[in-house]
């Protein structure tokens, strides 16, 4: 399908009609934003995933029986503090954090998504968050979605947002899409830290939108990895609140087939800024795997790939170690044989049917450095394919992480 999407360049959280945003220092980090705040003008219908891990922070204990029934108005984030292993405690925080932001907007609490990112293992500062919601809420706007998206970052050094604009229909008012996120490491979802949070103009059911956007998240931000850990606090939430006076989007449609297609260009641009933000990192790497028996051997051999610390290290030295590359895919759980696949470093071809060519080192240390760092692994056996992103090793990781917390 040919989407005609227009990409707008000042366009994050509040690009879609009816959102206002906001982002503050409440204290909780040193001269940094670190509460931020999403807000509809109406209620909307919502859809979310999250993560898989068995240990989940208390937010999200909180926020997936609300997502679940479908309707919510705003967002409220902090950055710096996981709220996560803090026992009961720490869901009566959420709850509270929640339960501020209903009172000072007048909605109802259940209206209120509540996210945290940060330090796991220690409690919320509410005193702190409790006078810097009223705060946040003063300051909402338009102009305040760039605010929001620095405000729930952590080690990410840029923030993360994204907006485009779509017709549905000849003769339809056009549909906004626009989003921020943020990541940088433990980042390896399966629905880092990682948390996005999506705003929509367009009227579509909870049911419909949840199926949407759990397509659009299997392409997107589950082909993304930094350092193979998936975080306790992974969220991908999406909020639609009709306002574009565009028709209800119903399942079976051209219509939908465009607004899915659509949100799933927008998560793909949000989870390329996560992975291409890598704690560390100096370079995007984009692993395209075709010619697989089917979409999920591609997806699977694509994420190891990604996720292979050997392969990134080598994509930080420049070094063409194809070994490496095939190794991951062997060890992926994909379907394949062996004496049939291909490799490409960007344009040059590597190893051929299963075997290694004599190719121009310098040509491809001279690609490896490029960014973003393109590999191909053709398969040729069938028509399955996947992209996957990822980031190389750098020195910085490790410095990075060592004194995270201290």
């Amino acid at each position: 399908m040919t989407l005609d999407l227009e990409w707008l360049d000042d366009g994050g959280i509040t690009a879609a009609a009816g959102f206002q945003a906001s982002g503050i220092h409440a204290g909780l980090k040193r001269n940094k934003k670190d509460l931020a705040l999403v807000f509809s003008d109406v209620p909307g219908s919502a859809a979310g995933v999250f993560t898989t891990n068995r240990v989940k922070g208390a937010p999200l204990l909180v926020s997936i029986p609300r997502v679940r029934a479908g309707r919510l108005q705003a967002i409220v984030a902090n950055s710096g503090n996981a709220n996560t292993c803090n026992g009961p405690g720490g869901v009566e925080d959420a709850l509270a954090m929640g339960r501020r932001t209903a009172e000072v907007l007048n909605i109802p609490e259940e209206m209120v998504l509540v996210a945290s990112t940060g330090v796991i293992g220690q409690r919320l500062p509410l005193t702190l968050i409790g006078a810097g919601i009223p705060e946040a809420a003063a300051r909402l706007s338009r102009a305040g979605g760039s605010d929001a998206a620095e405000a729930i970052m952590t080690t990410d050094t840029v923030p993360k947002q994204a907006a485009l604009r779509l017709a549905l229909a000849p003769g339809e008012p056009p549909v906004t899409i626009g989003g921020m996120a943020k990541g940088s490491g433990m980042i390896h979802p399966n629905m880092a830290t990682m948390l996005a949070f999506i705003s929509t103009d367009a009227a579509v059911a909870a049911a419909d939108l949840q199926k949407a956007l759990r397509l659009a998240v299997d392409r997107t931000f589950n082909m993304i990895s930094v350092d193979g850990d998936t975080s306790t606090n992974d969220m991908v939430v999406v909020l639609a609140n009709g306002r574009s006076g565009a028709p209800v989007l119903l399942p079976g449609t051209d219509r939908f087939d465009r607004f899915r297609e659509a949100l799933t260009a927008l998560c793909a641009r949000l989870a390329r800024a996560i992975a291409r933000d890598g704690e560390g990192a100096t370079r995007l790497l984009e692993v395209r795997v075709k010619g697989a028996r089917t979409e999920h051997d591609a997806r699977l051999a694509a994420r190891a790939i990604t996720a292979s610390s050997l392969v990134k290290t080598a994509v930080f030295g420049n070094d063409a170690n194809w070994g490496r590359i095939i190794c991951a895919a062997g060890y992926s759980g994909a379907a394949f044989d062996p004496e049939r696949f291909d490799i490409y470093l960007g344009d040059l071809p590597v190893a051929r049917d299963g075997q290694g060519l004599d190719f121009d080192e310098r040509r491809a240390s001279q690609l490896l450095a490029r960014d973003p760092v393109v590999v191909t692994v053709d398969f040729r056996e069938g028509d399955g394919t996947a992209t996957a992103w990822g980031c190389d090793f750098s020195y910085d990781y490790v410095r990075i992480n060592a004194d995270y917390r201290t």
